[in-house]
């Protein structure tokens, strides 16, 4: 006779680490040279004056300076415009 009942199976027992994504510096704040200022998946802002992209889509700062956030008009390639945000540092 068993003294434990028998444990069953889960299909739900894992989890992932959080990834902390998101924006580091806002409009307005001092950035210095290679301070993150957005950690992103994917390109949902571009990187623009003084700004360079990692190879994981991080967007730094190039230079010191306040950063600020404006947009930019794109066409894709089905001629339809999309407005993309794009953060400079100057």
């Amino acid at each position: 006779m068993a003294h434990k009942k028998a444990a069953g199976k889960t299909k739900n027992g894992r989890d992932s680490n959080p990834k902390y994504l998101g924006v580091k510096l806002y409009d307005g704040q001092m950035a210095k040279i290679g301070s993150i200022i957005i950690k992103q998946r994917g390109t949902d802002v571009l990187p623009g004056k003084n700004v360079a992209k990692g190879s994981d889509d991080t967007l730094f700062a190039m230079k010191d300076g306040v950063v600020s956030f404006t947009t930019k008009r794109k066409i894709g390639f089905n001629s339809t415009m999309k407005v993309k945000k794009v953060v400079n540092v100057g």
